[in-house]
């Protein structure tokens, strides 16, 4: 792997350690280990990532920049959770950006949106507690801010995992025509670790803001984290480093999710 990231060492391939019990499939190829989980017809692809250490801040301000150890290896979904995968967890579809909108028609493969933190997170009624359901007992979470970044540089120390420039061909952001809507999940390249559309797309949540959660709120609320910007954003928005955060019950068009599953190793 690329950069300042220091992995631990670990066997890739022991039985004792892969795959996970979750799996309905699973392998190795140049990104790594994956693993797919099976929902009700629908498949989700995670990618392992290892424990280790990296730079986390804007490269352009050296001075913020902090060294940030990932204590623990997990499992992370490599698209944001689609429409087809919300829907069969929750049973209905909250997106805008749907089949059934004619004027601005997407797809089941396309990213679910109008989704709030409570939505995913709060038990026992949120996405994240009813997937538990299929996943053999492992705990579905939202990344932290900290793990989101290390995945999305994937090794990298440049102001995208593509380097530090980007085009619409590598993320979905603003047009200049202020027009514009998501895609669907795995239709630009994937990361150095096989993850896609960590750049743009849709806004993703984090688990917690690396903030002061007790100081920094809205509306009298702690905030949670926002990471990679979305497609209504410019491409500046969608670095690795950009940091938002807002209200856990805000939902918009512009904001979705991937998950991860943890694991004291990569046998889930």
């Amino acid at each position: 792997m690329n950069g300042l990231f220091k992995p631990q060492e670990w066997r890739r391939r022991g039985p004792d350690r892969f795959p996970p019990r979750w799996a309905s499939a699973w392998g190795d190829d140049r990104f790594g280990l994956w693993a797919d989980l099976a929902v009700a017809g629908v498949v989700q692809r995670l990618r392992w990532v290892e424990a280790g250490t990296f730079l986390m801040g804007d490269e352009d301000l050296p001075e913020s920049q902090v060294l940030t150890t990932i204590a623990a290896g997990f499992w992370l979904a490599d698209t944001a959770c689609t429409q087809a995968l919300w829907l069969a967890v929750m049973g209905r579809n909250p997106s805008h950006f749907s089949e059934t909108n004619e004027s601005d028609r997407g797809s089941p493969q396309h990213p679910v949106e109008r989704v709030s933190w409570n939505d995913v997170v709060l038990p026992p009624d949120g996405f994240l507690a009813r997937l538990q359901s299929f996943t053999d007992g492992v705990a579905p979470e939202l990344p932290t801010e900290a793990e989101w970044e290390c995945a999305c540089r994937a090794g990298t120390r440049t102001a995208y995992s593509f380097g530090d420039a980007i085009t619409p061909e590598q993320a979905k952001y603003r047009r200049d025509d202020g027009k514009g809507m998501t895609v669907a999940v795995k239709s630009l390249p994937a990361n150095p670790w096989g993850l896609y559309e960590m750049h743009g797309n849709v806004w993703e949540w984090c688990a917690n803001a690396d903030y002061d959660e007790e100081r920094i709120t809205h509306g009298g609320v702690a905030v949670r984290a926002l990471r990679g910007g979305s497609w209504g954003n410019d491409a500046r928005i969608a670095r690795s480093a950009y940091r938002h955060a807002t209200s856990p019950v805000n939902a918009s068009l512009y904001i979705g999710f991937r998950f991860a599953l943890r694991s004291t190793s990569a046998l889930g």
